[in-house]
Order: C-alpha cells, then sequence, then structure tokens
C-alpha cells in the first residue's frame, strides 16, 4: 500500500501470526481481542456518521430533501473520484498477482451471466435489476472493514492483496457501474418519448409499413442502439469518477516506474477532500434513511434476498472462479474471505444518485455490517479445516 493509503488506514497492534499455531487451534488464538477491537474500531465511526446523519433530519430537521440530494451528489461527483484517485496511486501496477486479478475479473463476468440469465426469464427482468445485483454480489467494502479483519486472520501478506483489489474496484469495476448506470438512464430516457399520443403511434406505424416493416425495424434498432451507446460513453467519459482513474493510473505508472512523488500542495488538496470521503457516504446513507419511512425500506423479503447475494451468491461465484484459475493458499483463503465482506458504500452513492435501487443497497449497507465478523470467522473457519 502508499503512504497516502497507510495514513489513512494505520492498524496498529496486530498480533503476529505464529507459525506454530495449527488449524485445529481455537480460532480465538489466530484473532486475538486486539484484532477483534480494530475491526470494531473501524466499524462504529461509520455508524455514527450515519446515526448523526439520520438524526440531523429525522429529529431536527436541518436538511431538506433537496440538499440531501446536494450532498449525495458532492459525495458522487467530487469525494468519491478523489478517494478512487488516491486509493489507485498508492497500488504499484507493476507487482500485481495476475491469478488473483484473472479471479476477480472472472467472478464479475460469471455474476454478470447468471444475473442475465435471470432477468430473462423474471418478470424484473431489467438492466437496473441487473446493475443492483451486481452491485450486491461482488463489490464488498473491502477498504474499510477487509484491510483490519483479513489482516487479523492472514497477517500482513493479505494486505497487498487486499490494496490490489481495492484498487481494481475502482479503476474497472465503478467504472462499469457507471456505465451501467448511464446506459440505464439512457434507455429509460429514450423509451419516454416513444410513448407519445395515439395518433403519433399511428403515424409511426403507417411509415414502417410503406418503408417496410423488416428493414426498416433493424436500422431503427441498430441506429438507436448506436446513438445510446454514444451517449452513454460521451456521459461516462465527463464522469469525475472516470478520468480521476485514468489519470491515477498513469500517475501511478509513473511514480512506481522512476519514483516521481506527487507535489505537497497537489498531494494534499487531494487528501483534504479524499479522507472524508467514505465519511461523508456514510453521511449520505443516513440522510436517506431518515427520509424514508421505514429502515427497512426496501421489505423484508428483498433484505433477505441482498443478504443471500451478498454472503453466499458473491463468495460462492468467488470460489468457482479462483479454483478455475487455480488460486490456492492464503491467496485462495483471501480472494474467498472477502467476497464475504459486506456491502460497499459507494455503489448505494451511485444508486442515489441514478436513483436504481438505493433502499435495497442501503439496507445491504447498514445490515452487512452488522453481521460482518461471524460471517467473515464463519467462512475463515471453513476454509481452514
Amino acid at each position: 500500500m502508499g503512504e497516502h493509503i497507510k495514513r489513512e488506514i494505520c492498524y496498529k497492534g496486530f498480533s503476529p501470526r505464529r507459525k506454530d499455531i495449527t488449524i485445529l487451534e481455537p480460532l480465538v488464538v489466530m484473532i486475538s481481542t486486539t484484532d477483534v477491537y480494530h475491526v470494531v474500531a473501524a466499524t462504529v465511526p461509520l455508524y455514527f456518521v450515519m446515526i448523526l446523519a439520520y438524526i440531523s433530519v429525522k429529529w431536527w430537521k436541518l436538511f431538506t430533501p433537496d440538499q440531501c440530494a446536494g450532498i449525495n451528489k458532492f459525495v458522487a461527483k467530487f469525494s468519491i473520484p478523489l478517494l478512487s484517485f488516491q486509493v489507485i496511486c498508492s497500488i504499484n501496477p507493476y507487482k500485481m498477482n495476475l491469478r488473483l486479478i484473472f479471479a476477480d475479473f472472472l467472478q464479475k463476468l460469471l455474476a454478470l451471466l447468471v444475473l442475465t440469465a435471470l432477468a430473462k426469464i423474471s418478470s424484473r427482468g431489467r438492466l437496473n435489476w441487473i446493475i443492483t445485483g451486481l452491485s450486491l454480489s461482488t463489490l464488498p467494502n473491502t477498504l474499510i472493514l477487509g484491510l483490519p479483519l483479513l489482516r487479523a486472520m492472514y497477517g500482513a501478506e493479505a494486505e497487498p492483496l487486499l490494496s490490489q483489489i481495492v484498487g481494481l474496484q475502482s479503476l474497472i469495476w465503478y467504472n462499469l457501474l457507471l456505465f451501467l448506470f448511464e446506459l440505464n438512464a439512457t434507455k429509460e430516457a429514450t423509451v419516454a418519448p416513444s410513448s407519445g399520443t395515439t395518433g403519433d403511434r399511428e403515424a409511426l406505424q403507417e411509415s414502417q409499413y410503406k418503408e417496410g416493416e423488416e428493414v426498416q425495424s433493424r436500422t431503427t434498432r441498430k441506429g438507436k442502439a448506436m446513438l445510446i451507446l454514444l451517449t452513454v460513453g460521451k456521459k461516462l467519459m465527463s464522469n469525475p469518477n472516470f478520468y480521476a482513474t485514468m489519470v491515477a493510473l498513469v500517475w501511478a505508472s509513473i511514480h512506481f516506474r522512476w519514483g516521481v512523488k506527487l507535489p505537497d500542495i497537489v498531494d494534499k488538496s487531494i487528501t483534504i477532500l479524499s479522507t472524508g470521503g467514505l465519511g461523508m457516504a456514510m453521511f449520505s446513507l443516513g440522510l436517506f434513511m431518515a427520509l424514508r419511512p421505514s429502515i427497512i425500506s426496501c421489505g423484508i423479503r428483498m433484505a433477505v434476498v441482498a443478504m443471500a447475494m451478498k454472503f453466499v451468491a458473491g463468495p460462492a461465484l468467488m470460489a468457482v472462479a479462483s479454483f478455475a484459475v487455480r488460486l490456492e493458499g492464503t491467496v485462495l483463503r483471501v480472494a474467498i474471505v472477502q467476497a464475504a465482506l459486506p456491502q460497499g458504500i459507494v455503489p448505494f452513492v451511485f444508486a442515489k444518485e441514478y436513483n436504481v435501487h438505493p433502499d435495497t443497497l442501503s439496507t445491504g449497507v447498514i445490515f452487512g455490517m452488522l453481521i460482518a465478523m461471524p460471517i467473515a470467522l464463519a467462512y475463515y473457519s471453513l476454509l481452514a479445516l
């Protein structure tokens, strides 16, 4: 990890892993009370910020719905892009575990294929549910909870592996998520004008009939698809998160090749905003909860489905992908356990920005962090057998 991220996430007091400990010894020997404290210390501040935001709207009435939306937009357009920049700049692109990267790619690909197949046969088969399913099953909270928890389990060896996964999330998967969000928004916008008056529809049908229904239909679909993709591409490239990650990749390549460092003025200007990125994201989550009539705004059934996708489907897909690329040892265990971490906060911010099932993702974040420790310990013990 780079020095910037180390300043942000400096977990002291981890008990070193003893080489004479066998897998048959109790888990409490491997994960000390100090380790548990550091995991709790990483979790409680997130809930503190979320509860403070909830109270500020629910009881104190400090923010209006428009102001809450503005705060979320600030997080999506400024805090998260700068946090992504900082994370990617700390990753050495010349020293990556290629098998771990392939496993991560394969997990996302499998998730997309499964979700697309389910969308084809389901009555709710729309792109927005594919996006939500992908967020729930494959984008965990690795940065905040993953580092202290997996370092306690597998020692310092887990840290560089997790940093690579975090870097891939910021560089590739969050941008893919934004692409899908923009695609969904553009498709919905193009559908709306087509549902005009009856006279317009009849005139359109008559025109298509005269020019040849089949040829016209194919031409229209191809042209419409190209127009949608061009529109989505332009919107994605104008998104601050996209060019922040691209610039970060270029800078990381320069930094780790020639040892060039960012000027202090630039470094501190980025750090002052990025350090509050996740805190502001949790604040936005608390505001969203306060504006809803219920904390579990998606309903009990959908909450159970979200937990199953997060803690069962996600690790299962990662296990399949890891065995496919022949991961083994600590790398295999880290890959599977990190996939069982709770829902990431950043996907919620994007879902709120594009209004694509933010209630489901908010439930995944809130309750996922509550059960993160026992779930991770369960996978840890299973993998130790």
